[in-house]
């Protein structure tokens, strides 16, 4: 049992598609969606067109660089409040 030969029933082949994000223009899926619902709400709704751009601009450069850090930082993020929150509680 020292070779690298797999046991048979302890492999399973797993898609590449499973362990990665789903990412929208660099950034996750829910975080793009919910800067262009803003980013449309200032922009349509406020008619402030050059300011639902620049939140747009803006929050799509913070999230493509926190995603480059750290692909999984938006559920490291919820657990890191989730822990706080547990810790100030006490």
């Amino acid at each position: 049992m020292t070779g690298t030969e797999d046991i048979p029933g302890w492999s399973v082949p797993l898609h590449r598609s499973l362990t990665e994000p789903i990412l929208l223009g660099g950034i996750p899926r829910g975080m793009a969606i919910a800067l262009g619902t803003l980013a449309a709400a200032i922009g349509l709704g406020l008619q402030l067109w050059l300011a639902g751009i620049g939140v747009y601009l803006l929050g799509h450069g913070v999230g493509l660089f926190l995603t480059r850090q750290e692909p999984q930082f938006g559920p490291v993020f919820v657990r890191h409040l989730r822990a706080a929150r547990q810790h100030l509680d006490v």
